[in-house]
């Protein structure tokens, strides 16, 4: 399961004697080399240049367990500046290590950066890619699983095995020549197949009649939902993104980019193969992949029809992520329950309404993010903060509610206060469905509710009791979804839109959590391998 190598902490001392000031002397490491590159992938039939993690596409899943130290050496063999970041991983203390353009300089080609991580107090299903341009729609994506210790209980049975899942949405075009279609200002192409694991139809999964298996399932995508399904099984729902849930069954499930499920699934006592299903959603037309869940001493070859996708749409699916809901009573990373942390009756110290746009700048299409679209400056915001560079951006140009006016290009950061508890609201004024993603931190997803929203909703809309921790919220059109936050993680974090084009052209801002007193027990220092870049580097 460990696919790496697991050493404790003297070697771990003597392989990183400068790095411990980022980790718990008592958790093991484990050591990780990735040599990226170009190389010949066919997803879809037609080869076309992919990005490899050593060799594999997509890259290799990585299995950790709560609190271990993540060493994640990265040689770039692209012609570009490279970053990975951690969909999902909260990075505590150390948003030095968050893997985008707010925080790090990005890896010249033909050089390496060592990432330095823990996983601290996380348990669940992740992901990871490249925050670099479109380098993600050529790959470079894999999934990231932590579990829990030993000593901590999980509310349900050992499975069997569990089986990492990548679905996703994917282009012919060559990643470069799709951004070269958002330079122009032009709309982003729809999709021209799903994949799972890599591949539209041949992804097969070996399994043992009988057995209970965890599925972990990941939409690592650019711009589409995803309903997953097996033929003929029920999935029971135990986590999402870091949280157990309460063990709903479902037929199916909507995937939102960006976020991440694990459902128990039992089989048959039979032996014949079955279909495993991801299918576009609110998108025409309808782009499905199949993979095969292949019963071990199978004679019967998997047969159709597949199962059908569902018929609900926006509202329906609404009502489904309203269903999901947050286990009180289990462990999470930690011996005491999830919902000893009553969340519901802490008091809001701030309200931001972030409300999509899409605009015409310069002649050119832009997304914006309460009339700011967000351009990346030449100095990582960490940085700026760090060495205190003035001139690189200033705090609340992106206001708490949506201003009048035309959308402008800034760089957009919300101030905020170390252990503020905010109340935050996604607007979606447009007729597609948008995903949202917070770095360095996990919410609690309350709200869902269609046209505009205003406080008198609250009572009537917000879960206030059992609602899911995760990192990545969908927004359905004309509607709002509402988290609920403890800034309680020191740093500079990204809050993008999860629909990459989206972000790729502006619909991201940063996040400052911030105090003035230094101290380790709230942030640790600039790491001694940091790469400088912009007015850092004079």
């Amino acid at each position: 399961m460990r696919q790496a190598i697991l050493l404790h902490f003297f070697l771990g001392f003597l392989a990183c004697l400068n790095t411990v000031s980022y980790v718990e002397a008592e958790d093991p490491y484990v050591f990780l080399n990735w040599v990226v590159e170009y190389g010949d992938i066919s997803p879809l039939d037609i080869k076309q240049r992919g990005i490899l993690i050593n060799g594999q596409f997509p890259g290799p899943t990585v299995n950790v367990i709560t609190n271990d130290n993540v060493i994640v050496n990265v040689e770039n063999k692209l012609d570009e500046p490279l970053l990975f970041t951690w969909n999902g991983i909260k990075q505590r203390k150390a948003s030095w290590q968050d893997g985008v353009l707010g925080t790090n300089c990005p890896i010249p080609p033909n050089s390496n950066w060592t990432y330095r991580m823990q996983m601290k107090d996380q348990i669940g299903t992740y992901s990871y890619f490249p925050s670099t341009l479109l380098h993600r729609a050529a790959g470079g994506f894999g999934g990231l699983n932590i579990l829990a210790r030993s000593v901590i209980p999980v509310p349900y049975p050992k499975p069997y095995e569990e089986l990492t899942v990548l679905v996703s949405d994917w282009w012919k075009k060559d990643h470069k020549d799709l951004q070269k279609i958002l330079d122009s200002g032009s709309p982003f192409p729809l999709p021209d197949g799903i994949l799972i694991n890599g591949k539209p139809h041949s992804t097969s999964f070996p399994v043992v009649p009988g057995q209970t298996y965890l599925f972990r399932v990941s939409n690592v995508g650019l711009t589409t939902s995803i309903n997953f399904r097996i033929q003929n099984h029920k999935l029971l729902l135990v986590e999402v993104e870091g949280s157990h849930t309460m063990q709903e069954v479902y037929d199916s499930l909507d995937i939102h980019v960006g976020q991440s499920s694990s459902f128990l699934v039992t089989l048959h006592s039979d032996t014949k193969d079955h279909f495993i299903v991801a299918s576009s959603r609110f998108i025409k037309p309808v782009l499905t992949a199949s993979a095969i869940l292949n019963y071990q001493g199978s004679k019967n070859a998997a047969s159709g029809p597949l199962p059908n996708a569902p018929i609900f749409q926006f509202h329906g699916s609404m009502k489904q992520a309203r269903s999901i809901r947050w286990n009180l009573t289990a462990n999470a990373a930690r011996p005491n329950p999830q919902g000893s942390y009553h969340y519901g009756t802490i008091k809001v110290a701030r309200t931001i309404v972030l409300e999509n746009t899409a605009a015409v700048i310069d002649g050119k299409l832009r997304y914006a993010i309460n009339k700011v679209s967000y351009v990346n400056p030449d100095t990582p915001l960490k940085l700026a903060d760090y060495f205190n560079i003035p001139g690189v951006y200033s705090l609340n140009t992106t206001k708490d509610t949506p201003p009048v006016g035309p959308a402008v290009l800034g760089t957009g950061v919300v101030g905020t206060t170390l252990h503020d508890f905010v109340e935050i609201v996604f607007q979606n004024s447009e007729s597609s469905l948008q995903s949202w993603h917070l770095d360095g931190n996990d919410f609690w997803s309350v709200g869902f509710g269609s046209g505009k929203w205003n406080p008198t909703l609250r009572r009537r809309f917000y879960n206030l009791n059992d609602a899911t921790t995760r990192h990545t919220i969908q927004v359905y059109p004309f509607s709002w979804s509402t988290i609920l936050v403890s800034l309680d993680n020191k740093g500079i974090w990204n809050l993008r839109s999860a629909n990459w084009p989206r972000r790729y052209l502006g619909q991201e801002v940063y996040v400052r959590v911030w105090n003035d007193e230094p101290s380790p027990f709230t942030e640790y220092g600039i790491p001694d391998n940091v790469i400088l870049c912009g007015k850092a580097k004079k």
